[in-house]
């Protein structure tokens, strides 16, 4: 081991491909973590999930979460809204344009997006649970 400005190195004998194996293993572990907490303390990939054409999309609720918290699509979009927790569920936008009845499990909720515009929504019995519909032309 080689001593530079008080750090210690690893000696890898010329080995440069286990090094680069090493910090691509590290990179995607980092990578992989990028999460945000959810209400219940748990936690959920924040995903995107866009839609390239008019058709349907789905958001699963489990654990206290919408899944994926961000949906991106087309405007002609029907979105719908699976629960799979093994508590009730409700889907209401926070302007009124949507609000679904209590969810039990596999119960579903679907809405039309025929208006571009981002339409953020949550959880009436759990309001920190929340998500969005951003809708394209």
């Amino acid at each position: 081991m080689k001593n530079i400005k008080g750090r210690k190195l690893v000696n890898f004998g010329g080995n440069s491909l286990a090094l680069i194996a090493i910090v691509s293993l590290i990179t995607l572990g980092i990578a992989s973590e990028s999460s945000a907490s959810s209400p219940a303390g748990g936690s959920a990939a924040v995903q995107t999930v866009s839609t390239g054409m008019p058709g349907a999309s789905e958001v699963k609720i489990d654990n206290f979460v919408f899944n994926p918290a961000v949906v991106t699509v087309k405007a002609g979009t029907q979105v719908t809204w699976i629960n799979k927790d093994d508590i009730p569920h409700t889907v209401d936008s926070t302007d009124g344009k949507f609000k679904s009845n209590a969810l039990d499990t596999e119960d579903k909720f679907q809405f039309s997006f025929t208006t571009p515009g981002e339409y953020p929504f949550f959880c009436r019995m759990h309001p920190k649970m929340t998500g969005k519909i951003i809708v394209q032309p």
